[in-house]
């Protein structure tokens, strides 16, 4: 039965790794889980007020066909390329940010990627050509890498049992962003105007809105939150095991080299409320993926869980693992698809619909990114479910993220072979895809924490800037087939069913793994 009440009283916490059981949504200043909740998620949103990743979701888009491209002479042909360029950095960006999560931490790694990331954005003003927007969008891309920090903070916050939820609520709420800011945008620079700003110093100017809230944010980040629930990102070998040993004092063991915990086999033999039967609550209060594994199961997986510090050796094995493969091929296609969807769709409905104006296609459009805030939760949210309903088997979060993925492709595959030029026929099948495209993504990064707990980082940053390598080329797919919309739309829902077949076979961790069980 759902409990209301958690979604505003302080979570109950696992006694091991201090992680939340439960999810503050309505009272994110409860405690430290409320604060990282929070910033988690309202720093990603306003990263996206101003990275330019796509045609629609970010703070350009709004005002770019109508006033910054007429502003400083920019050809459509342009407009796309600087689309792919923010692609690109955002790709390059992630790649970097998974490591340095697991090296000095999100929290950190996080506030970094904002205060590089508000530079640029207060430089928009200084754009006069083509080429300086080019070069701007490069660097305001270092803002999409903040997602990456943005899911490994959370994920390091939130126990197993909602993890999934946790991850999609923030990336969902944080893409919100994309369909806020077209409306805000507009808002701000259309109140520039009536004050008596010229339209060409207008645009330029409302960037600052975008840059003093990201400099905020950031600077919360820094001075208000902690990097862990048991304190400092360095401290927290020491920190693990301290509560391992309040546990287990004779199972801890020490890597001399790292740091890190080891496994080791128990000294004595389990007692006999290890042994305990499944139905029973374990002694130290925890119901609900606890409540299947016995107490040395469980100290076993918290060691398995502390992040260590990456090696290059290190990086490239977990990147390259199959298990990383899959959670990165599978956002290749549902965040890849999302993105190069974005920055059409508006093109689209327009040319469909021709007795629609500019506003009204793009508010359809908007639409897209603003159904983020209810289907990418709902797919975190039911990747938890069919794992809690399962017994905690992982297989089951790996099954609900093929189940979507596959799902997808059939509604991509629809739209493109009816190519409807009925609005409530296409308004609807849009939204159908959207729910299975974009709570793909929630399921996804409920299946990633489970992968290589231990190099979270790098499988976030992996699996993101994969994402972003999708946007890439099905938006390259989408230039060179002109306004052929439809058939793009066919290629791509093509492809994501033909890969989610592929790599569905291939076990969702690693034989043998410690952690993420």
């Amino acid at each position: 039965m759902v409990q209301f009440s958690l979604l505003w009283k302080a979570p109950e916490v696992n006694p091991i790794t201090k992680k939340a059981r439960s999810i503050p949504f309505l009272n994110p200043f409860s405690n430290t889980h409320g604060r990282t909740f929070f910033f988690s998620w309202f720093g990603f949103m306003i990263a996206f007020w101003s990275w330019d990743c796509a045609d629609l979701g970010t703070a350009f888009p709004p005002l770019l066909y109508d006033v910054i491209a007429g502003d400083i002479g920019m050809k459509p042909a342009e407009v796309a390329n600087s689309n792919i360029i923010a692609l690109t950095a955002t790709l390059i960006v992630r790649l970097i940010a998974g490591p340095c999560c697991d090296h000095f931490g999100p929290r950190l790694t996080f506030a970094g990627c904002l205060l590089a990331g508000a530079i640029p954005t207060f430089l928009a003003g200084c754009v006069h050509n083509t080429v300086g927007l080019y070069g701007l969008r490069f660097f305001i891309g270092i803002l999409g890498g903040s997602f990456v920090p943005c899911q490994v903070w959370t994920t390091g916050f939130f126990d197993k049992n909602v993890i999934g939820t946790a991850n999609a609520l923030t990336g969902g709420l944080g893409n919100l962003g994309g369909g806020i800011t077209y409306f805000v945008m507009p808002a701000v620079y259309n109140s520039l105007v009536s004050d008596g700003l010229s339209k060409s110093k207008a645009w330029r100017v409302s960037f600052v809105v975008p840059g003093i809230l990201i400099v905020f944010v950031a600077l919360c980040l820094i001075f208000l939150c902690d990097d862990t629930p048991t304190g400092e990102w360095a401290d927290r070998f020491a920190a693990a095991e301290e509560e391992l040993r309040r546990h287990s004092v004779t199972n801890v063991v020490t890597d001399a080299s790292t740091g890190g915990i080891l496994d080791a086999p128990p000294t004595s033999s389990p007692s006999e409320k290890d042994q305990a039967s499944d139905s029973e609550e374990k002694p130290h209060g925890w119901k609900d993926n606890e409540a299947h594994a016995t107490d040395q199961a469980m100290l076993d997986t918290a060691r398995g869980e502390v992040v260590q510090k990456p090696s290059l050796a290190h990086i490239a094995h977990v990147m390259f693992s199959p298990q990383t493969i899959v959670t990165a091929a599978c956002y290749f296609c549902t965040f890849g698809g999302e993105l190069a969807i974005n920055s059409i769709l508006g093109n689209y409905y327009s040319k469909n619909f021709p007795a629609l104006d500019l506003q009204a296609s793009g508010n359809w459009a908007a639409m897209f990114g603003l159904l983020n805030g209810v289907t990418r939760p709902l797919g975190g949210y039911l990747s938890d479910l069919a794992y809690r309903r399962t017994h905690h088997r992982v297989w089951a979060k790996k099954a609900v993220l093929h189940a979507y993925g596959l799902l997808t492709g059939v509604f991509l595959i629809a739209i493109g072979a009816l190519d409807p030029r009925d609005q409530a026929t296409m308004f609807g099948l849009v939204a159908a895809m959207a729910v299975f495209l974009e709570g793909g993504n929630g399921a996804n990064f409920g299946l990633v924490p489970h992968v290589h707990p231990a190099a979270n980082g790098v499988v976030s940053g992996f699996t993101g800037a994969a994402g972003n390598l999708g946007g890439i080329v099905f938006a390259v797919i989408f230039r060179y087939h002109g306004r052929d919309y439809a058939r793009v739309f066919w290629i791509v829902g093509v492809v994501t069913i033909g890969i989610n077949a592929a790599v569905g076979w291939i076990r969702p961790i690693p034989r043998g793994q410690a952690g993420g069980k």
